[in-house]
C-alpha cells in the first residue's frame, strides 16, 4: 500500500548486500523506457523512494514482515525507485520461463494511469475506476485502433479494467494477432475500438 514501509537490498554500485530503506509512494505505474531507438513499457509498478542506484536492479523490494513485494527494477530520478511487484501476472511469467524457457508477451502500446470515473459513468457502467491513457506509442496496435491520450480505457476483451494488471493479464501469448475489442470513455461518449496486439520483442 502507499505508504507501507520497504527496504531494498542491492548491490549498488558495486557494494555488496546493500540495504536501503524507504516508503512505497505510488502504485499501478505504467512507464515508457527507452533504449536508443527502441521502446518498451514497464507497467503496474511500484514506486519508492528507497535509495536505488545502479546494481540494485534484479534486488528485492520487502516490506517489514520480509515478505518479497517486489523486484528492483529501475531508477527514475531521485528519491524515485521502480520495482515489479510479485504478483500473479509476475508468477505466470515465472511459471512460463520454468516451463518454456521464454515468454511470449503481447504488446499494445498504450502508457495508462488508474483514474476513479465520474459519478454519472460508475451508475451506467458499475465500475469504480478505469484506466486514463497517458501515452499511446507511435505505429503500436492501439495508435492504429485509434486511441487517443485522455481516453478513458473502461474494458478490454469484454474485461471491466481498472489498474494496469487487470489489462497485463490480458497481455500474454493467446492475445498475439487475435483482434481485442476496447471499449474507452471520450468527450462523453462510450468508443468501441478494435486493437490487434502484436508480439513484444526487444526485451
Amino acid at each position: 500500500m502507499v505508504g507501507q514501509l520497504v527496504v531494498a537490498v542491492g548491490n549498488p554500485l558495486g557494494l555488496t548486500g546493500s540495504v536501503t530503506a524507504g516508503v512505497v509512494s505510488g502504485l499501478g505505474r505504467s512507464l515508457p523506457a527507452r533504449s536508443g531507438a527502441g521502446m518498451r513499457l514497464i507497467e503496474d509498478v511500484i514506486q519508492t523512494d528507497a535509495a536505488l542506484n545502479p546494481g540494485n536492479s534484479g534486488g528485492a523490494l520487502a516490506d517489514s514482515r520480509a515478505r518479497v513485494v517486489g523486484i528492483n527494477t529501475a531508477v527514475a530520478g531521485i528519491g524515485v525507485g521502480l520495482a515489479v511487484p510479485v504478483n500473479g501476472t509476475t508468477r505466470s511469467i515465472i511459471a512460463a520461463l520454468i516451463r518454456d524457457g521464454r515468454v511470449r508477451r503481447a504488446f499494445l502500446g498504450l502508457v495508462t494511469s488508474p483514474a476513479p470515473l465520474p459519478e454519472e459513468l460508475r451508475r451506467r457502467t458499475g465500475q469504480s475506476a478505469a484506466l486514463r491513457v497517458v501515452e499511446v506509442v507511435p505505429g503500436s496496435p492501439a495508435y492504429r485502433a485509434g486511441l487517443r491520450a485522455g481516453d478513458l480505457v473502461l474494458s478490454a476483451g469484454r474485461t471491466p479494467v481498472g489498474d494496469a494488471q487487470s489489462l497485463q493479464r490480458l497481455m500474454f501469448a493467446e492475445a498475439i494477432g487475435r483482434p481485442l475489442p476496447i471499449t474507452v470513455y471520450r468527450n462523453g461518449a462510450l468508443v468501441d475500438v478494435i486493437a490487434e496486439p502484436v508480439e513484444l520483442t526487444g526485451v
